[in-house]
């Protein structure tokens, strides 16, 4: 397996350890407080418990991206530690000191930890600290995984060679040697013998089958236990692709193993909750924004003539029409100039998206550039037509072409950021975009809104793909 960067461990360490003790060691001592440096030490040496009891240190898990949530999961479980601790010891302290000099250690552990995931994504692209994989399945079957695997680059596995199942050819083309027979062979460990010799071979770290009607029940058990008894890890590809780990469930019905998928969630808690934070929020954007709203009216006004607000259909729930709120950053008539500039479209699907459009004004540049052309959409967001977070919601000659799957993008409200923000925006393909929509439509849940929420202000101060 390629090696993670040595220094990953002692710098998330020491910035745990760093992070929650000196802080609240000078934060104790500023306002006077007993035993301030000792409670430093605790708070250090607490955080960086509550860190390694959930496996954020280990080697598997150490610069892999899994958002702020977590972090922040296990910091309101540092919290939990620290009270109980503190209700033990019987020691007075005032609640808001305490999470004012505990605040900066989930800030700094959530900035240590997209540095590290930045310098691990960087050294996989250039086919570093990579995870070595020998797939083992039925040549269509096995051929689907490696290509899948090969058009992303946000894991760390890398197909070296393939074991084919059975008959036909790779189309792939990736290194094969000698094939288990499609039938079940006379010896027990023959199939183990033979993709342990490839494993070796190949240099691979694991083996990752794709079960089939020639690879399953009993002899995929005996392969998995010489794979085993070898000392080489063994996972299995079920074949579904962009579903949350969140939603599956293990479980067993007379010694077979069961794989659940959770069905998207649609109803209960979690979507009033989106519903009452879109409301309020967009409420309360509005009330806070209204100066900044006004000057941006007054530039778009100034800089050309024209209406400040650009309204246009667009097509949201269930194929719904609605009129969507932007500022205007194009010139009057710019939509009929459309068609003339439709040769100069940069982006491969459906949506028309150029780089210099010379329909936009000099200040709609900026707007663009800076996401503040979408901020009147907040009136949407509060009539109920869209969401803060979701796809985006397409023009309807748009939508008239989309087939069964793309449409699957209007079973959610449309959102005024989302899953194509955070990951390019226009610098994504069309292909990219609807998995993008269609894998936030499957997995959705309140907390991933949080989390979209919270990575969009980077995206939008980073302005990449926004044009």
């Amino acid at each position: 397996m390629g090696r993670k960067s040595r220094w990953y461990l002692p710098v998330s360490v020491t910035t745990d350890l760093v992070g929650a003790g000196v802080p609240v060691g000078l934060m104790f001592l500023v306002t006077h407080q007993p035993w301030a440096v000792p409670s430093g030490i605790v708070a250090g040496l607490a955080w960086a418990g509550v860190q390694a009891f959930r496996s954020r240190y280990a080697a598997r898990a150490i610069g892999e991206d899994r958002g702020t949530l977590p972090v922040l999961h296990d910091w309101f479980i540092l919290l939990g530690v620290l009270a109980v601790g503190h209700a033990a010891t019987g020691v007075r302290l005032r609640a808001a000191l305490c999470l004012a000099a505990l605040l900066p250690a989930l800030l700094l552990t959530l900035v240590c930890r997209k540095a590290v995931h930045r310098h691990l994504a960087a050294r996989r692209r250039g086919a570093q600290a990579v995870v070595k994989v020998l797939v083992v399945g039925e040549p269509t079957a096995a051929d689907g995984v490696t290509a899948h695997l090969a058009a992303r680059t946000d894991h760390p596995y890398v197909a070296v060679g393939a074991v084919p199942v059975g008959g036909g050819e790779f189309v792939s083309g990736i290194r094969t040697g000698q094939r288990l027979t499609a039938t079940a062979p006379q010896c027990a460990t023959e199939d183990a013998e033979l993709v342990v010799s490839a494993v070796h071979r190949l240099g691979a770290d694991l083996v990752l089958v794709v079960p089939g009607t020639a690879l399953s029940g009993e002899r995929l058990r005996r392969l998995s236990w010489g794979l085993h008894d070898a000392g080489i890890e063994l996972v299995l590809a079920p074949g579904l692709v962009e579903v949350s780990v969140k939603r599956l469930e293990t479980g067993s019905a007379g010694g077979m193993s069961l794989l659940r998928v959770a069905p998207p969630t649609k109803d209960g808690v979690q979507p009033v909750l989106k519903q009452i934070l879109d409301r309020s929020a967009a409420l309360l954007g509005l009330l806070v924004l209204a100066p900044l709203l006004l000057l941006i009216a007054a530039a778009v006004r100034l800089s050309s003539p024209g209406p400040v607000f650009y309204l246009h259909e667009r097509i949201g729930l269930g194929g719904r029409p609605f009129v969507m709120w932007k500022f205007r950053s194009m010139r009057v008539g710019a939509d009929s100039q459309k068609a003339a500039l439709a040769q100069e479209n940069e982006h491969d699907g459906l949506m028309f998206k150029m780089r210099r459009d010379p329909r936009v004004t000099r200040v709609g540049h900026w707007l663009r550039r800076t996401s503040l052309d979408e901020l009147p959409q907040l009136v949407n967001v509060l009539k109920g037509d869209m969401s803060l977070v979701g796809p985006r919601p397409p023009l309807a000659d748009e939508a008239a072409h989309y087939t069964p799957v793309e449409w699957r993008r209007l079973s959610v409200r449309p959102g005024m950021t989302g899953l194509w923000q955070i990951s390019g925006r226009s610098d994504l393909s069309w292909d990219e975009t609807v998995q993008l929509d269609l894998s936030y439509v499957d997995n959705w849940s309140f907390t991933s809104d949080v989390d979209v929420m919270a990575r969009t202000f980077r995206a939008v101060v980073d302005g990449r793909g926004a044009y």
